[in-house]
């Protein structure tokens, strides 16, 4: 069974801040990084900021949705 974490990066560009979920997130930020990735290829280069591990996927996706909320998004603005 793997380990799901929720991570936040933040745009070294803009400022803005992407949250998802993923089982290696430093994979996942290098992928940000250097792949085309249609979200976040404009707002490159992006910095890790936050990540929590969770229990399963399920878990995962239920703080991944509380984060991407406006008290969410406020308190990784905090970091």
């Amino acid at each position: 069974m793997a380990i799901y974490f929720v991570y936040a990066i933040k745009s070294e560009k803009d400022g803005r801040i992407y949250v998802g979920l993923s089982s290696n997130p430093e994979r996942r930020l290098l992928e940000h990084n250097s792949s085309d990735t249609k979200s976040t290829r404009a707002f490159k280069p992006w910095r890790l900021i936050y990540k929590q591990s969770t229990g399963t996927r399920q878990d995962a996706r239920v703080l991944e949705k509380k984060l991407k909320s406006g008290s969410g998004k406020e308190f990784l603005k905090t970091l």
